[in-house]
């Protein structure tokens, strides 16, 4: 579980994956849930492929969120040249943004590639998935999350990172 009181940054596909099986509402209720302009502006996009029970109305996500900050090309700079390119444009706004701050926060993706560079970059810690988050305050979705949102899958990554399997 994150530290108390510590911010959750946030990946576009975890918030589109917690409002799709219905649990958004049970995390910001525990978690205090950030993200950056980046992910907010990807949850808004293929609007055309969602059904509508999957549409996420955005001026109530920005009133749910704790903040969307603002990142800078300097930021963004910086991690590219950490090897950030490997990352799509919002995983890459939501690690520069993490890496400028010096507090206790955790972040919450379903990317290889993002949970890669986070490792990389001495952050294995700090990493969470959503499914583990979810467990941390005893809420079971009534649809199970795709396998790359749950604990099992992060531990996975993580092992073999830390073992030169990947």
């Amino acid at each position: 579980m994150p530290p108390q009181n510590a911010p959750v940054l946030i990946d576009a596909n975890a918030i589109i994956e917690a409002h799709r099986k219905g649990c958004w509402a049970a995390l910001c209720g525990r978690f205090r849930i950030e993200t950056v302009e980046q992910c907010f502006i990807e949850t808004q996009t293929g609007f055309q492929r969602r059904r509508q029970e999957e549409l996420i109305d955005p001026a109530a996500l920005r009133a749910q969120l704790t903040a969307v900050h603002a990142v800078s090309q300097v930021e963004l700079a910086r991690v590219d040249l950490l090897g950030g390119p490997i990352l799509d444009e919002g995983e890459k706004a939501l690690w520069a943004h993490a890496m400028t701050r010096t507090d206790a926060w955790v972040l919450c993706g379903p990317d290889r590639a993002s949970m890669r560079f986070g490792f990389q970059q001495g952050f294995r810690d700090r990493l969470v998935s959503l499914g583990g988050m979810l467990n941390d305050i005893g809420h079971r979705p009534r649809v199970a999350l795709g396998a790359q949102y749950e604990k099992t899958w992060l531990d996975r990554l993580l092992n073999d990172l830390a073992m030169g399997l990947l």
